[in-house]
Parts: structure tokens; sequence; C-alpha cells
């Protein structure tokens, strides 16, 4: 397999970008609400370009993360991130977060692919064998995309996170290499 088969799938391609080429869209995507809410249990809050690049430089320097930005295989457009972070290489398992935002590209499959792409780089380059990640309750399509690339309810944190007055729950979710391979075969 060419490399850039391994970082591209049918939608999308993972890529390598520098900090400040994405800080800018970063800065913006945040001052969706929305977006802010789908991404981090914090109360949204917006950051300068300038405080981003700063953050993704420190962030991208840290042992252990494993950081890709998101671009469309058609245009090249840039569409948010996926990451890995608390790897445990002596269990062979990590935790992963996505993001969209670019708002024409939500639920269209462009999230569904990436993660696809990220799995595939886990389970068959990292030989990791458990991936895990954390959704908020109230984000449905979330739960259903991770559904789609084998993830399963483990449990929930109840009521972990005030929003507009209401309490939510924390989705735990995970997926092993085997699983992964099982909806593989079939797609």
């Amino acid at each position: 397999m060419n490399e850039a088969g391994l970082f591209a799938g049918k939608l999308v391609r993972l890529t390598a970008e520098d900090p400040e080429t994405v800080a800018k869209p970063y800065a913006e995507w945040a001052r969706d609400t929305e977006y802010s809410r789908y991404l981090d249990s914090n109360p949204p809050y917006t950051f300068s370009a300038k405080k981003w690049k700063e953050w993704l430089e420190k962030d991208m320097e840290r042992e252990n993360n494993y950081f890709f930005s998101i671009r469309t295989l058609d245009g090249n457009k840039f569409l948010g991130f996926v990451a890995l972070f608390e790897l445990h290489w002596q269990h062979g398992d990590t935790m992963v977060a996505i993001a969209l935002g670019e708002r024409d590209y939500w639920g269209k499959g462009y999230g569904t692919d990436a993660m696809n792409m990220m799995l595939r780089y886990v389970f068959t380059e990292l030989n990791l064998r458990r991936v895990s990640l954390i959704v908020f309750e109230y984000n449905q399509r979330g739960i259903r995309s991770n559904e789609k690339n084998g993830f399963v309810i483990e449990g929930r944190t109840r009521g972990a996170m005030l929003r507009e007055g209401k309490r939510w729950d924390f989705i735990w979710m995970g997926v092993t290499r085997e699983e992964w391979l099982k909806i593989q075969e079939t797609a």
C-alpha cells in the first residue's frame, strides 16, 4: 500500500499541517457555539488565531499524540481534525477525538470516513488493540457515526455536563481491532 492509500479514504485524507495554516480556521470554528459544544465539555470560548497557533504548536510537540488534519479528496478543503491522545502502548489502548468545523460537511459521511482512516492507522500501523472516545449525549449524529465504524456504547457518566441549564451524560464508546475488522469485511 502506498503512503497516500494509508491516509486516504473514500471522501477525505488525513494530513499534517503547519499550525499557522490551520489556526485561522480553528479561531473561526470556535465562534460557532454548536461546534464548540460538540467538541468540548468546557463552556464555549473564543481565541485569536495567534492563540490557536501557540496552542497547536505546544500540543503537537507532546509525545504520544498523533494529530491529523482532515481534508476532502475532492477540492482539498480543510474540514477539521482527528487525534489520538492518552496512548498506552503497554496496553495497546488509546483515546481518539474528532471534530469537523465546516458545517456544510456535517452529516454527509466525512467524519465517519476520517474516523475509519484513523482506525485503520491505529489497528494496522500502530498495532493497537482498542480505541475509546467520549461523545456527549446530545450528539446523536456523532454516536451514529461512531457506530458505523464499530464503536459500541460501553458506559456513561450520568449528568456530567451542564448545557443551557440541563444535565447531559458523557457516553463512553470503544472499538477493538476485531470489531473494526469485522465492519471492514462488510464494507
